[in-house]
């Protein structure tokens, strides 16, 4: 890694450090306004598991005093179909900015994820990808002059859990909850479903459980299947995320995966799984409903969502870099 100037050090996370990058992120968010607030155990489930190397993946920054002042995480996405994606996702504490930290962070990563990619996809374009949202207009910057191009824009969309339209009626399907023994059909749906969507990769069973709905914020009872004939056509799945309502004071329903087989759709599946969790989210006391989308999703779930009352409230950019296939 380079060189760091004020006596700062680096060296890789470690599990212990989580507490610490928990409020370095919240003394980041009102700077950063990604609307995201994560507790040490949320960071855990998402960093501390089978698909992160934490101590070749990660390194974290730290003052003279031991203080955490930077961090950053490299995270292959496992699951191919045109390019192997890697995340690369870092945070400089505000108090700190402007020192070269966050340069010698992304250099790092951009090493790392070259790494990454060889290691498991070298056949396969590598596509190494950074998240800026609004606030973080230095990294944006920093991104920019790294040779990252603004790739993909993603809407956060949110409307309130009052005055919800009664669940339509759709010939020929069964709206139910989600059930456990039905977790690796809908993992299947889930990969059928966004076959034709952009940076969309498959989820093994791995991945799908440490990443999805192996997460302590997963709420299958205000989760929804769409059956037809029996099987699963269409899914949404719902999160609540504790740290983000003692943040805020709401509790948010966020539908955290969305999908319809293409064979279903048409036919309003979405829109009535969609009204059902918003109703199931309702009756459990959430204020809010949540959601991300790809502005240019090509199903046209943007407008749909509109349609449903969300409206857009901040807007993520993906900056992507494109790492070459071994010869």
């Amino acid at each position: 890694m380079p060189t760091l100037s004020d006596g700062l050090t680096a060296r890789p996370l470690t599990a212990d450090d989580l507490p610490a990058a928990a409020e370095l992120l919240a003394a980041a968010e009102p700077t950063d306004d990604t609307g995201e607030h994560l507790d040490a155990d949320d960071l855990a489930e998402w960093w501390v598991n089978d698909l992160v190397d934490l101590p070749r993946d990660s390194r974290a920054v730290c003052a003279a005093d031991g203080a955490l002042v930077g961090v950053a995480v490299v995270m292959s996405m496992g699951g191919v179909r045109q390019d192997h994606r890697v995340l690369l996702e870092g945070r400089v504490h505000p108090g700190w900015r402007g020192r070269g930290i966050g340069r010698a962070l992304l250099d790092w990563q951009l090493a790392r994820g070259e790494e990454v990619h060889r290691r498991d996809h070298p056949e396969l374009p590598g596509r190494l990808t950074v998240s800026v949202y609004p606030g973080m207009g230095t990294l944006e910057a920093l991104v920019r002059r790294a040779g990252f191009t603004a790739e993909r824009w993603y809407a956060d969309m949110e409307r309130p859990l009052t005055a919800l339209p009664e669940v339509p009626a759709v010939p020929g399907v069964e709206l139910a909850p989600y059930a456990p023994e039905r977790d690796d059909e809908v993992r299947r749906a889930h990969n059928a479903a966004f076959t034709d969507h952009h940076g969309s990769a498959e989820r093994d069973a791995t991945a799908w459980r440490a990443w999805f709905t192996g997460m302590r914020a997963f709420r299958p009872e205000l989760s929804v299947l769409a059956l037809v004939d029996g099987a699963v056509a269409g899914y949404v799945l719902t999160y609540v995320y504790d740290a983000d309502t003692r943040a805020t004071g709401l509790q948010q329903a966020h539908l955290g995966q969305l999908g319809v087989l293409r064979a279903a759709r048409g036919r309003g599946i979405a829109s009535a799984a969609i009204v059902a969790a918003l109703q199931a989210g309702a009756a459990a006391g959430c204020d809010t409903a949540g959601l991300q989308v790809d502005t240019e999703n090509p199903t046209g779930a943007f407008g749909l969502y509109q349609r449903l009352g969300f409206a857009p409230i901040r807007t993520r950019v993906e900056w992507a870099r494109t790492c070459p296939a071994a010869p």
